[in-house]
């Protein structure tokens, strides 16, 4: 990004007709979620409000401060500026603020910061740091900041995103032009789970916004939206922007995007946003920039990504009974994040899936390359948040500055110090995929860049663990001899320690005490004294002991000569820390040339972590390789997340569905499994598309564009929505966007309604359904819908099992078998069986048999496909299976032979029943 004297920005303020309210985001805030959070090392000496964004490489090695540039910010129409005061120095170019009557939020200027203030409910107060989040979790915490527009008049519904994670310097932009823009705008945000959401103020002018913005903060309630000013959606100044700090590796990009006016209008709003509330501005060439359409990846719905528990646990969002925590083995926060895009956006590209598998495949083969892989990528930092500071360029320069960088480097050094372990690892596979990353960490740049450390960084320069020791290896990074006054104050800094160190030992030699020197980052320097069995000289301690606190037998304290030689050793690591930081911008320039190298090493650790931690998923069960086909075929399926959670094998299942049986009506009881088997067959899909083995002794899928689930809900409160409107809202949804490719789990339709309507709702949307092609797998209670079979050859009928037993007794058990066999459910009045297992009164249960039974004789006819439908349905299924095999078939001729001989025997058979059930017709 670039300063600039001459340009405003604009913030605004909007507010919709429901009351949401647009806000300035609090930068102090921000600023704080993008300290070095995960990179060990960061100082936790300064507070958030002080320090500038740390990790933003300046451009030349003065420490001078250059200030903010000339920006002067506004909200709207409602603010206004209060002038700068001219002696005011410290204040230069920061923007000010004045309360708007009736906002109820102040805002004031804090140096070399920006506007702080409050903010509305809705803001969340999520600050990215190293606390925030477990290692469990660290994947789904909200970092990124995006960017949304769309076109007016003849151009409304085409919409343009751009989006940057704070933890990761890769600017994504987005397009959407089709009829579900809306809908594939809703699902990428929901992926991307937004900080905060940047949209043009005249989306939400008046209160009247557009359609996209009430579906934004319909859905997104509990993230900050900010309103800016339409100008800075300029798609012109975004290909400027791009051109500018696109690495050159990238720069394919911007053949692709030029043209894509929407999402270059977002990136120079975003980018132009990002100076504002970061400080820093991002050094020439130096970002990855890429553009991803919707037509690369799956689409899956936030709605059947909660239903399927792709990431979240519905019943407790801290639970790793997901899919995600199935899969999770990861050890890097990149390679987690990169398994959770995955899972929520399943590849399309067979190619791409296969050579994944291959890899997979070899480190479940070589054992040694497995265990040896998993551990050396443990020793890696988070290199995508390296990254986004190693390209950052401050616009105030600080002590504290300073030491970040410093650490940074230090990181840096760590982690090419790593690479080699990985490269020996690699050069032993023999996969594409595997090699292709040997070939690219071979890159010499790592080597240049290294040796350019090395030059000026001390070999034994590491980061270690504790406060102290890391200040140490900080303050002793430059080599010697490089800068002789840095040298001097690195002697004068070891000699205040070793006074300090002396005056603890000779103030425990007066009092007779046993005291030693401890170290923390908040007190510097203090003494602490273990006084267990040991009784103090009038039972108190001496009054020169000062901010004396006590944690059972152990006091900690200081007195007045330390507190005085901690400001002295203040002061010196002050002045190593500025001239390190000279010779630290010297390296920082042969950084930024190369940092494409980086950008590379980046991309294969988390591809590699990805890769190892689904190896290590199919180590503790039985999963199998998938094929890929135009045919879903699972032979003794299981289900991944309930296999974890059991802690033992559950029941498995077969699944088929093909050209020729597209459409599976799935009855039986309540309780017998049906919403499970239906997430299970879902589930191995996202698996498979991923590049993962599937719970299954075997399985085939054909690649899903779509995957769409409805499966049963409450009532929604907070839409004023019952049950069946929600059901009505998300197969419509499914209606307006479902494909010929798409995979759809449906479960209970039409149950929020009379049976009456429900019966003939699922009806017609089955029908529907029938004509698209998708793969579908309809459960219901409503048994009417299993006489679509005799209608059409491609629906196929499935039950759950059950089996039925008397006690001693004579009372009736049911027993829930789990396995799913062809044809219609038998059962009858099973919800009344359910009802049985509660505290019902007997009476009343007797009753309800009675009402159901004469109900039923009234509305329940038999009805069945004549013998011409019947012969009609055996041809067909002939003629697909033929087709099938033409497709797919990979048997030898004689295997071949002796499969399209059982064809004939089994269309023979069918025929020869058909005929005579029309024999049988005739007679009667």
């Amino acid at each position: 990004m670039f300063q600039s004297s001459t340009e405003e920005m604009t913030v605004g303020r909007g507010t919709s007709e429901s009351g949401h309210s647009s806000t300035v985001y609090p930068l102090g805030r921000v600023r704080q979620g993008i300290q070095m959070s995960n990179v060990p090392g960061s100082s936790s000496s300064v507070s958030s409000s002080e320090q500038p964004t740390p990790g933003c490489y300046p451009a030349s090695s003065s420490l001078a401060g250059t200030g903010p540039s000339q920006h002067h910010f506004r909200l709207g129409q409602a603010w206004s500026s209060i002038p700068q005061s001219s002696t005011d120095s410290s204040f230069r170019g920061t923007p000010r603020y004045r309360k708007t009557p009736g906002s109820g939020a102040e805002y004031r200027k804090t140096p070399g910061s920006g506007a702080t203030g409050a903010h509305s409910a809705r803001t969340p107060l999520t600050e990215l740091t190293g606390t925030t989040c477990s290692s469990a979790t660290s994947t789904t915490c909200a970092s990124v900041i995006v960017a949304v527009v769309e076109g007016r008049g003849l151009a409304r519904g085409e919409i343009g995103m751009a989006s940057l994670n704070l933890k990761c310097p890769e600017l994504v932009l987005s397009q959407f032009a089709d009829t579900g823009s809306y809908a594939k705008v809703i699902t990428k945000l929901h992926i991307l789970v937004p900080l905060e959401i940047l949209m043009a103020d005249t989306a939400s002018e008046k209160g009247k916004g557009t359609k996209l913005f009430s579906l934004i903060t319909e859905n997104f309630q509990g993230v900050a939206f900010t309103a800016i000013q339409r100008k800075y959606f300029n798609e012109r100044k975004g290909l400027e922007y791009i051109q500018q700090l696109c690495a050159l590796e990238f720069g394919t990009v911007v053949m692709e995007v030029q043209a894509k006016y929407y999402c270059l209008a977002a990136a120079a709003a975003l980018l132009k946003y990002l100076e504002f509330i970061q400080n820093s501005i991002y050094a020439p060439k130096s970002l990855k920039v890429s553009f991803k359409g919707s037509e690369q990846t799956a689409m899956i719905d936030s709605a059947s990504a909660t239903n399927l528990e792709l990431v979240v646990n519905n019943r407790d969002s801290r639970s790793e009974h997901t899919l995600l925590g199935v899969l999770n083995y990861t050890k890097t926060p990149g390679g987690g994040r990169r398994l959770r895009s995955n899972i929520l956006e399943p590849l399309l590209d067979v190619d791409t899936i296969g050579i994944r598998l291959d890899a997979i495949q070899e480190l479940l083969q070589d054992e040694e390359l497995f265990f040896s892989l998993k551990n050396a990528i443990g020793n890696f930092p988070d290199i995508d948040h390296l990254l986004s500071v190693l390209v950052q360029i401050p616009k105030q320069e600080t002590v504290q500055v300073a030491e970040a960088k410093i650490t940074h480097v230090i990181q840096l050094k760590h982690t090419l110090d790593v690479v080699p372990s990985i490269r020996m690892l690699l050069k032993k596979c023999s996969t594409a995929l595997l090699k292709a990353y040997s070939t690219s960490l071979e890159d010499n740049r790592f080597d240049i860049i290294l040796e350019q450390i090395k030059t000026l960084i001390n070999s034994d320069t590491t980061y270690m663990k504790g406060s102290l020791s890391m200040r140490t290896q900080k303050c002793y990074a430059v080599r010697p001899n490089i800068n002789e006054f840095l040298d001097i104050a690195r002697r004068a800094y070891t000699e205040i320690v070793d006074d300090i160190a002396g005056l603890v030992d000779q103030t425990g030699e007066k009092y007779g005490l046993p005291m030693r020197t401890s170290f923390s980052t908040a007190r510097g320097f203090f003494i602490q004294m273990k006084l267990e069995g040991v009784t103090l000289p009038d039972g108190k301690l001496p009054t020169e002991f000062l901010k004396v606190t006590k944690q059972k037998y152990t006091y900690s304290f200081t007195t007045a000569d330390l507190v005085k030689m901690n400001d002295r050793c203040d002061e010196a690591l002050r002045e190593i820390f500025h001239m390190s930081y000279v010779v630290i911008c010297q390296l920082l320039s042969t950084v930024h040339e190369h940092i494409h190298c980086l950008y590379k090493l980046s991309e294969a650790i988390s591809m590699l972590d990805m890769l190892v931690s689904l190896a290590n998923a199919c180590t503790m069960s039985d999963y199998v390789r998938p094929e890929f086909t135009d045919t879903l075929a699972i032979k003794q399926g299981r289900h991944p997340i309930l296999e974890r959670i059991a802690g033992q094998q559950p029941v498995s299942n077969n699944s088929y569905i093909s050209d020729g049986s597209n459409f599976v009506i799935v009855t039986g009881p309540n309780m017998s499994g049906k919403s499970t088997y239906l997430k299970q067959v879902a589930l191995c899909q996202i698996m498979a598309q991923i590049g993962s083995f599937v719970p299954a002794e075997y399985a085939s899928f054909r690649i899903a564009d779509q995957i769409f689930t409805r499966i049963g809900v409450d009532d929604d409160f907070e839409t004023n929505s019952s049950t069946f409107m929600v059901e009505m809202k998300e197969v419509s949804y499914i209606i307006h966007n479902v494909s010929s490719r798409s995979l759809i789990i449906i479960d209970e339709l039409g149950r929020g309604t009379s049976a009456e309507e429900g019966i003939g709702i699922c009806h017609s949307v089955c029908e529907y359904l029938l004509s698209r092609k998708a793969f579908t797998l309809f459960a219901t209670h409503f048994l009417e819908l299993c006489q679509l079979e005799t209608l059409y050859p491609n629906v196929e009928n499935q039950h759950m099992e059950v089996q039925h037993s008397r006690g001693d007794g004579g009372a009736e058990t049911v027993l829930f078998t789990y396995v799913l066999s062809r044809g219609r459910s038998e059962e009858r009045q099973y919800g009344l069986r359910a009802a049985e297992m509660t505290a019902l009164p007997r009476s009343i249960i007797q009753d309800a048999k009675a009402i159901s039974s004469r109900v039923s004789q009234q509305l329940l006819a038999q009805q069945h496909g004549g013998p011409e439908a019947q012969q009609q349905r055996a041809v067909y299924h002939l003629a697909t299976r033929l087709l099938q095999t033409a497709r797919n078939s990979k048997l030898d001729p004689d295997g071949l032979r002796v499969y399209l001989q059982g064809l004939r025997r089994n269309y023979e058979a069918a025929t020869a029943a058909a005929l005579q059930a029309g024999d049988v017709e005739e007679e009667e």
